[in-house]
């Protein structure tokens, strides 16, 4: 185990199997079997582009971006959405008009969602960024597409007054975001914000195609999100 960490130099490198196999001079499967129980652990993350430092790795190193907590409450969750329904889970946060993503879990099917752990995407366009942006005030809301809603598809939002009336509807369904090819051509998802008594902090996503029923999976995503910010949040 000690080999492998030792591969990775900084938070930003991402190895293959087989260049992880080269480095250490250990058997493929057993670097295999080592990897598969870091990244469970949470010292490696595990995405479609290699494997690279997870929460835990970087918490202890220094690198921590803040958001290790979140990932650590939220780990067990999006491993027990994803096994329940076999779908891909997203965790990620808002930062300024784009979600980050924190953490994705989807085993083979994770490769068919262009997303990445460490990448972003324009919150107006995700269910994952709709879901935090509505329980922000409307006056932080403009200030954040004060330059407006470049679109990602022709199903983006792409003007305030409809991007408002969305949000609403969020609220009106308790926290529920859903979207449908507005990011990513044929991709729908469901999401929920893990927040506090004042603002969102993050939220999770199951993600399927504009085909999929995905209203049917919209409670298990609503309660992992309520269950992760009871975590967070126990006093609230």
């Amino acid at each position: 185990m000690t080999l492998i960490m030792e591969t990775f130099e900084s938070r930003t490198v991402r190895l293959l199997l087989d260049e992880i196999a080269t480095r250490t001079r250990l058997p493929r499967s057993t670097t295999h079997r080592i990897l598969d129980q870091l990244v469970q652990l949470g010292w490696l993350e595990h995405t479609p582009d290699g494997y690279g430092m997870g929460w835990r790795s970087l918490q202890f190193s220094g690198l921590d971006d803040g958001n290790s907590r979140i990932r650590a409450e939220a780990a067990p969750l999006l491993h027990s959405l994803q096994m329940r329904t076999g779908m891909v889970v997203h965790l990620a946060v808002l930062k300024g008009a784009n979600i980050h993503y924190l953490d994705k879990a989807g085993g083979r099917s994770a490769t068919l969602v262009p997303s990445r752990v460490g990448g972003i995407a324009p919150a107006h366009a995700t269910a994952l960024g709709k879901a935090m942006l509505a329980w922000l005030n409307p006056e932080q809301v403009d200030d954040l597409f004060k330059n407006g809603l470049p679109p990602s598809t022709g199903r983006t939002i792409s003007d305030s007054s409809t991007l408002y009336a969305e949000l609403h509807r969020i609220r009106q369904r308790g926290g529920l975001a859903f979207e449908s090819g507005e990011s990513y051509e044929g991709i729908a998802c469901v999401a929920a914000a893990i927040r506090s008594r004042r603002k969102p902090v993050a939220s999770i996503s199951l993600v399927g195609t504009c085909s999929d029923p995905i209203e049917r999976v919209a409670p298990l995503v609503m309660d992992a999100a309520r269950q992760v910010s009871e975590a967070l949040f126990p006093s609230q």
